[in-house]
């Protein structure tokens, strides 16, 4: 492996291509063996949802979030609704609706990317908001839960402040997404 960066915003060493493959190779057998999971199941397994109460509006949910998210400063910084692109690029009038929104506590930001500059491909944090096949309406991200680590010798060398902002940042996300799918205002 390449050698880390270890002052402030310096970049590691670029892990080629065929070094990565080979590592994800490599797991793979134990991955198949033990979970006999399908990519389907993976996406599910990486993600953390909500359902919304029955008669809360889409709209609600995004209110309900917009606000909680305010409340705990997380600055809303774009947002992509991803139905209407459907319509108007590919003339898909089946989709659902389905919006991403994307937030940042900007001082865990910086301190991630003081320590690792590569982290900025995981930011901002997003939250998804979209009706199912049954019109139901969930709210879901990305699990940051990061708990596993502590089964790993010295968590791989999370520094303990970013592990403290790893945890918050985890709590203040799952937060924002149980308001808004109870509709708390």
């Amino acid at each position: 492996m390449p050698a880390q960066g270890v002052r402030p915003y310096e970049m590691s060493g670029v892990v080629p291509q065929d070094v990565k493959a080979g590592l994800i190779k490599s797991m793979m057998p134990l991955m198949n063996m033990t979970t006999r999971m399908d990519l389907k199941d993976i996406m599910n397994l990486m993600t953390i949802k909500y359902k919304a109460k029955p008669g809360l509006t889409f709209d609600d949910v995004k209110t309900s979030m917009e606000l909680r998210a305010n409340a705990l400063n997380f600055k809303k910084v774009g947002e992509s609704a991803m139905w209407k692109d459907f319509q108007a690029v590919l003339g898909d009038t089946q989709a659902p609706r389905i919006e991403v929104y994307h937030y940042c506590d900007i001082a865990v930001g910086r301190e991630m990317l003081r320590y690792s500059p590569e982290s900025v491909v995981y930011m901002p944090c997003r939250f998804t908001i979209m009706e199912d096949a049954d019109k139901n309406i969930w709210v879901m991200t990305l699990d940051w839960d990061t708990t596993w680590l502590d089964s790993v010798k010295d968590r791989m060398g999370t520094p303990d402040v970013l592990w403290d902002h790893a945890v918050v940042i985890r709590d203040k996300m799952d937060n924002i997404m149980r308001a808004a799918a109870n509709g708390d205002l």
